[in-house]
């Protein structure tokens, strides 16, 4: 069995996104500061993961994961990696070399994790109601 089934994916995914709330939300300044960002944009990215990490647990916990509920992960990942780009692109120029490194790298991480998402996604049966 490979270690990149869905269910890992979105556990991986979701201990990332529990990482990210803590240090946005609990050490915005030290972030902000690190990172060249506002701190109103730490903040937002925090409270972001959340939720995100919430639903990427209740769906790996599943018996079998819900195909929607996975691919409306997927495309929320997709989103990320979007809003990430944008970030770089309106705050480049105070950014940090250490922010401008970290939220690329993140972006391209979440890149994969939407791709093999997407893929256990579409490897899962198709729901058929009667």
């Amino acid at each position: 069995m490979s270690i990149f089934n869905l269910k890992n994916m979105l556990i991986v995914d979701a201990v990332t996104c529990t990482a990210l709330f803590i240090l946005c939300v609990f050490a915005t300044a030290t972030v902000a500061s690190l990172l060249g960002l506002p701190s109103d944009v730490v903040t937002v990215a925090g409270w972001v993961g959340l939720p995100s990490a919430l639903l990427m647990l209740f769906v790996a916990g599943q018996k079998t994961p819900s195909k929607g509920l996975a691919n409306l992960i997927a495309l929320g990942n997709l989103g990320w990696v979007a809003a990430s780009f944008a970030v770089l692109a309106i705050f480049a120029a105070q950014m940090t070399w250490l922010g401008i490194v970290v939220v690329a790298v993140q972006a391209i991480v979440v890149l994969d994790f939407a791709f093999f998402e997407a893929k256990g996604a579409a490897a899962l049966p198709r729901v058929v109601t009667a």
